[in-house]
C-alpha cells in the first residue's frame, strides 16, 4: 500500500480534477455562465480548445437584456467604454433613400435598447472578471475527448495540445462550445432547422472610412450590402456573395477594391482587420438537457444575423441557467429544477430565430416577389403610424415569457383559429413568417385575431421585470438591480411585505437567500417607522414603479434573481406564494440541504489538504 505521500499516488491523483460545474468552451456564453457560479461560490473548471479568447470582431449588436446580465454579475461599468447607445438600424434603397429605421428609445430594463459593442473586448472583460474567483479555473489549449455520466456525477477527459490527459469530476457540464457543438454531437441531440443559400462576406476594418453612426441595410438589388459604425473606429462591412463567387476570389485585392469601393472613395486605404465569408444557418436543439449535461448558446440554437440576436441569446441562456445550476449544486434544488430551463428558454430561441429570418428576409429577398411585397408592405409605414411605430420602437421583437417552469400560474392549452392554422401553413414563406411574427405578439391586435385574447399575455408573470432608478436610504440613487442583487426578491408597493408572514414562509425566504424590499414614492424615503429592520426601502424616484403597479391588479412581484416575474399577489397572499414557489424550485427539505452543506465542506477540507501535500486537485463536490 502507498503513502498519500508517494510520488506515484501524487501523480495518479494529480490526473483528475474536482468541480461542481465543468464548462466547454470559453465564449461568451461559457465565459457568462462562470462568472455567475462565480459569485454563487460553485467551483468551476472552464475548459477552451483555443490558447486564448478569440480576439477578432464577430457580434456587433448588445441588446438592453444583455447589459443587465452584465450588470448582474458586476461588469457593466467595465463593458461600457466598448459599447454605442442607442444603435438604430436603418434600411436604405439603392438611391440612399432611407424607407424605415429601427429606434427604439424606451429604456425600461434600465440600458439602451440597441447597444453596438466590439465582441473581443466584451469577452476580455468576462475572462478578466474571472480573476475575482480563486474557485473558478480556466484551462485553455484543452479539447474535450470524451465524457461519461452516471447517478452521482460526470467525468470528463481532456487533451492539451502537448498530448496530456486530464481528468475533470463535476457534478454538472455546460456545452458552451458553439454550433458545431462535440458536447451536442456525443449526446446525439438533433439540431433542426435550415441553412440559407446564399453567403455573405464580412469586412472589418480600423480607422472607420466612412465615420457615420448607426448601421445601414443598404438594400441594393443587385448586391445587398451592410455598413456599421462600431465603437473605436471600427466599421463592419457585408456583402452578399453572389452565385459562383467564392471567398478566395472575392478577397483578392482587385476585387475587395470593387466590393469596397461601393462606399469609400479610396479602397486602397482602407486598414483591413478580416475578410471572411459565413453562411446564415437557423438551427435549434431538440432540448437543451440531457441529464448532468446542459446546452447553451450557439450550441443549442445558432440564427442568422440580421437582428444580432445570437450573442444576445446565449447571454439569456447564461442569466437562466446560472442562478438554477447554483441552486442545484448547493444542494438547495433538487435537479428536476433544471428541466425549466429548456421549458423556458427553447421557445424563446425558436421566437429570436424567427425574427432573425423574417429581417432577412425583409433585406435580402430571394426572388422579385420578395422583393415587391417587402417594397409594398414598408411603403405602409407612413399611411399607418401604428404600424411604423411597431416596427420603429421595435415592439416586434419576441420578449420572453415563460409560461411554463418556475412561474406561478396554471398552464393551459391555447384553442388556435382559422387564421393561426393559415400562418402555420404559410410560416416557410416570407410573408408568412412576417405575420406569423406579428401575430405571436399576442396581446397586439394582429394577436388576438389570430390567437384569441389570453388573460395570460397581460399578466406581468412570466416576463422580466422593470428597471427604474431607485433612491436608497442613504441617498444614492442608482439601478434597482444594484439593490436587490444576484438573490430571489419580494418587491411590495406601498406596504411592509413582511406583515403577517408564517413562520414557514419566512424560513424558506431565508433559506432562499431572498430580500423583502418595500417600494414607496421618493417623497416618503425619509419616513422609516413604516419599515422593519429586515426590509430594505427604495424610492421610486421617476415614479416608474407606481406606473408599474397601477397597470396591474396585485401590489407584490416575487421575483427571481434573473430578474424575471415569478408571480404577482396580495400582501395576505405572501406566505402562500412562497410556498408555491418553493414548490416549483423543488426546494430540498433543510436536513438535506444541510447534509449536501456539509458534504460540500468535508470535500473542500479534503482538497485543501491534498492541495497543500503536493496533490494538484482542484476542490468539488
Amino acid at each position: 500500500m502507498t503513502s498519500p505521500l508517494d510520488p506515484v499516488a501524487a501523480q495518479d491523483r494529480r490526473e483528475t480534477v474536482f468541480a461542481d460545474v465543468a464548462i466547454i468552451g470559453a465564449g461568451p456564453v461559457g465565459l457568462m455562465i462562470a462568472n455567475y457560479l462565480g459569485l454563487q461560490g460553485v467551483r468551476v473548471v472552464l475548459v477552451e480548445k483555443l490558447e486564448q479568447i478569440i480576439d477578432y470582431p464577430r457580434a456587433i449588436g448588445l441588446d438592453d437584456e444583455a447589459l443587465r446580465v452584465f450588470q448582474s454579475v458586476g461588469l457593466a461599468d467595465a463593458l461600457l467604454p466598448h459599447t454605442t447607445p442607442d444603435h438604430w438600424m436603418r434600411f436604405v434603397t439603392h438611391a440612399g433613400h432611407c424607407f424605415a429605421s429601427i429606434e427604439p428609445r424606451t429604456d425600461e430594463f434600465g440600458w439602451s435598447r440597441r447597444n453596438a459593442f466590439i465582441q473581443p473586448l466584451a469577452d476580455r472583460v468576462l475572462f478578466e472578471g474571472l480573476r475575482r474567483f480563486p474557485h473558478v479555473e480556466v484551462w485553455f489549449d484543452h479539447s474535450l475527448t470524451s465524457f461519461a455520466q452516471d447517478q452521482s456525477g460526470i467525468t470528463i477527459e481532456t487533451e492539451d495540445a502537448g498530448g496530456e490527459r486530464r481528468t475533470i469530476r463535476a457534478s454538472y457540464m455546460v456545452g458552451a462550445d458553439g454550433g458545431n457543438s462535440f458536447v451536442r454531437r456525443l449526446l446525439n441531440v438533433p439540431f433542426e432547422g435550415r441553412t440559407k443559400p446564399n453567403q455573405w462576406i464580412v469586412v472589418d476594418v480600423r480607422n472607420d472610412p466612412i465615420g457615420s453612426p448607426h448601421v445601414y441595410m443598404h438594400c441594393d438589388p443587385k448586391r445587398p450590402y451592410v455598413s456599421a459604425a462600431l465603437p473605436h473606429g471600427i466599421r463592419r462591412f457585408e456583402f452578399m456573395v453572389m452565385p459562383g463567387e467564392t471567398e478566395e476570389e472575392l478577397s483578392k485585392p482587385q476585387n475587395m477594391a470593387a466590393l469596397i469601393r461601393k462606399v469609400v472613395a479610396d479602397p486602397e486605404k482602407v486598414d483591413y482587420i478580416r475578410k471572411r465569408v459565413y453562411t446564415h444557418n437557423a438551427r435549434l436543439a431538440s432540448t437543451f438537457r440531457v441529464d448532468r449535461v446542459l446546452l447553451a448558446g450557439d450550441a443549442a440554437h445558432i440564427m442568422p444575423v440580421w437582428q444580432g440576436q445570437g450573442y444576445n441569446s446565449g447571454i439569456r441562456d447564461a442569466s437562466n441557467l446560472g442562478w438554477k445550476l447554483a441552486m442545484v449544486v448547493k444542494g438547495l434544488s433538487d435537479s428536476a429544477l433544471l428541466d425549466t430551463y429548456t421549458a423556458e428558454r427553447r421557445a424563446h430561441a425558436r421566437s429570436m430565430i424567427h425574427l432573425s429570418e423574417v429581417a432577412g428576409d425583409i433585406f435580402a429577398p430571394t426572388s422579385r416577389f420578395g422583393i415587391r411585397f417587402r417594397d409594398a408592405f414598408v411603403r405602409t409605414f407612413n399611411l399607418f403610424p401604428a404600424v411604423k411605430r411597431y416596427f420603429v420602437e421595435m415592439r416586434f421583437k419576441p420578449m420572453p415569457r415563460y409560461e411554463t417552469g418556475v412561474v406561478l400560474f396554471a398552464e393551459r392549452k391555447r384553442k388556435h383559429g382559422v387564421l393561426a392554422r393559415v400562418l402555420e401553413r404559410s410560416g416557410h414563406s416570407a410573408p408568412g413568417r412576417l405575420l406569423g411574427l406579428m401575430s405571436e405578439k399576442r396581446e397586439s391586435l394582429l394577436g388576438r385575431l389570430v390567437y384569441g385574447r389570453d388573460p395570460l399575455c397581460l399578466s406581468p408573470v412570466g416576463r422580466m421585470f422593470i428597471q427604474p432608478r431607485v433612491r436608497t436610504v442613504d441617498g444614492r440613487v442608482v439601478r434597482l438591480d444594484d439593490v436587490l442583487g444576484n438573490r430571489f426578491a419580494i418587491v411590495g408597493w406601498g406596504s411592509d411585505p413582511t406583515f403577517g408572514l408564517s413562520p414557514l414562509a419566512r424560513e424558506i425566504w431565508q433559506r432562499l437567500g431572498g430580500c423583502f424590499v418595500l417600494a414607496k414614492p421618493d417623497t416618503q424615503l425619509d419616513f422609516h417607522d413604516d419599515v422593519p429592520d429586515d426590509v430594505i426601502a427604495i424610492g421610486d424616484v421617476n415614479s416608474r414603479l407606481k406606473d408599474w403597479f397601477s397597470r396591474v391588479s396585485e401590489s407584490v412581484v416575487l421575483l427571481r434573481p434573473d430578474r424575471f416575474v415569478a408571480g404577482m399577489c396580495t400582501p395576505q397572499q405572501i406566505s402562500a406564494q412562497i410556498g408555491e414557489l418553493a414548490e416549483r424550485l423543488n426546494l430540498q427539505p433543510a436536513d438535506r440541504q444541510a447534509d449536501s452543506a456539509a458534504a460540500a465542506a468535508s470535500a473542500i477540507t479534503t482538497a485543501a489538504v491534498l492541495r497543500d501535500s503536493g496533490f494538484a486537485v482542484a476542490t468539488g463536490a
